[in-house]
């Protein structure tokens, strides 16, 4: 498909660019078109039998759509953040509709039972599962004005639940972590599940999740970071693992272990600067416009979370913006290999607060 230019942003005094809502309707409008279409698409699907070759939307119901599972989820979240943020968003009646289409109970109880099938215990770990808990408590936080996200949340929330169960049951056993700039990345999977244990109130897996971060990486030192971005990431290894620290450190702890992690984050480093894409038309290099929006949600946490006085925080934050732009500028891209994900890596970074927990203020 032919390239379109890309989304119109404003900006606030800061420079960085801010979501509103002829933007938001813009990108509601990507989600919509892609969580209802089924093809093309790439299945994580283990086949047990022959019986098992059946179509996207007889295998998922609920998440058929958007090219795979996790980036139909993420696309579900982005529209359940977009409707609690723009309620008389124009598409708000279609967000609505589709959601009831959706989120029924069979639909939902036919994700269930896939779940449950032999080997499919690792089935989406653990990116999926990552962005499943945001969707949950995104839903969640819709409940006081769509008297329908009760019913949502309530069918939802088992999925999210299976899920936790078996990142708790897993991570303890695994002994390094996976460092990789796309869907395995261990910290990702962390910080996600970290909110979730937040929103949740669930006050031992919130201890067992910090305890695992700290057995991963409080030793780190000295981040290799002249070896990013590589060539499809969508993550930067080394920002995504600082992002989960400044979840689980206090403020001065945390400023004290990324000076040793990063010594030269804001000198140097290559982890302010965006990315280049040399060739939108592959859905492998095309991930580095997703990395400049991630680099800039993770550089606005951090600079949240570091003290006060602490004088990387300004540029921290200015770094986010020029990054956040660099990557708004291509999400409209009119090639669906790009537009099925970068949406709600843009809402994610646009809505993202530097509140340390990765969750909008």
């Amino acid at each position: 498909a032919g390239h379109q230019a890309g989304l119109t942003v404003t900006a606030s005094s800061s420079a960085a660019p801010e979501l509103n809502a002829d933007l938001a309707a813009r990108l509601a409008r990507m989600a919509l078109a892609g969580i209802t279409r089924e093809y093309p698409h790439k299945p994580e699907h283990v086949l047990n039998g022959a019986a098992d070759v059946r179509t996207p939307r007889a295998l998922h119901p609920a998440f058929y759509g958007c090219y795979d599972w996790h980036s139909s989820v993420h696309s579900h979240w982005m529209l359940a953040r977009l409707l609690r943020l723009f309620p008389a968003l124009a598409e708000a009646a279609a967000i609505h509709a589709v959601f009831e289409a959706h989120f029924t109970a069979s639909a939902l109880d036919a994700e269930l039972a896939y779940l449950h099938q032999p080997s499919r215990i690792s089935f989406e770990r653990p990116y999926g599962w990552a962005w499943f808990f945001k969707l949950v408590i995104e839903v969640a936080a819709l409940r006081d004005r769509h008297p329908a996200a009760a019913h949502w949340h309530a069918r939802l929330a088992p999925i999210a639940e299976v899920f936790a169960a078996r990142l708790i049951d897993h991570l303890p056993r695994q002994t390094y972590p996976i460092r990789a700039g796309v869907h395995t990345n261990t910290a990702f999977a962390l910080g996600f599940a970290w909110d979730y244990a937040k929103a949740t109130a669930r006050v031992e897996m919130e201890q067992v999740l910090a305890g695992i971060a700290l057995r991963l990486y409080q030793h780190d030192r000295n981040a290799p970071v002249r070896y990013e971005p590589g060539g499809n990431d969508f993550l930067s290894p080394c920002l995504i693992e600082a992002e989960l620290m400044a979840r689980v450190l206090e403020p001065a702890a945390f400023a004290h272990w990324l000076t040793g992690f990063v010594p030269r984050l804001i000198d140097g480093s290559g982890l302010l600067t965006p990315a280049v894409v040399s060739d939108r038309g592959d859905p492998q290099g095309v991930h580095l416009d997703g990395l400049n929006l991630s680099r800039a949600w993770c550089l606005s946490a951090i600079a949240g979370r570091l003290p006060a006085a602490d004088s990387r925080r300004g540029h921290l934050a200015a770094a986010a913006g020029g990054l956040l732009g660099a990557g708004l500028a291509h999400v409209a891209s009119g090639d669906f290999l790009a537009e099925h994900w970068l949406g709600s890596f843009a809402v994610y970074a646009l809505t993202q607060r530097t509140t340390g927990t990765g969750e909008s203020a």
